[in-house]
């Protein structure tokens, strides 16, 4: 269910099936992922309306995952996942949580306190994006 939801929300963005086929690894989750990252789902309605993934320790963690349901888009589901990883990472001693954002997300993420703090390239299906890398600071 996990892997369906993201698929579905990196769809909900118009992206080419030639993406979607390049990012399928990426977007898939597997048992082994969930043993080793912090995995987490919202649920509405008794469903899952999509879920998060934290990896990494220390001070920094990285918010490897965070996607949403479409039909649960703009209802709140989003800034709840996130302020939850918020939470999360503080509960696992970091002080930072970085994001690689999808150019598509980087507004959410601005809006609910994160930092543009560069980019970075990345080539799918031959194409060469640039993506945004945001931190955001744990409040004590």
């Amino acid at each position: 269910m996990l892997t369906e939801i993201a698929h579905a929300a990196k769809r909900h963005w118009g992206y080419p099936e030639a993406w979607i086929r390049e990012w399928r690894d990426a977007l898939t989750i597997t048992p082994e992922l969930i043993r080793d990252q912090h995995v987490y789902v919202a649920l509405h309605a008794g469903e899952i309306a999509g879920f998060y993934g934290l990896i990494g320790g220390g001070a920094e963690l990285a918010l490897e995952h965070l996607w949403v349901l479409p039909v649960r888009i703009g209802q709140g589901v989003g800034r709840a996942l996130f302020e939850r990883s918020l939470e999360m990472a503080a509960t696992l001693g970091a002080d930072r949580v970085a994001i690689e954002a999808d150019p598509n997300a980087e507004g959410f993420y601005l809006h609910l306190g994160a930092e543009r703090i560069g980019c970075v390239a990345r080539t799918v299906a031959g194409v060469e994006r640039v993506l945004p890398k945001l931190v955001i600071a744990i409040k004590s």
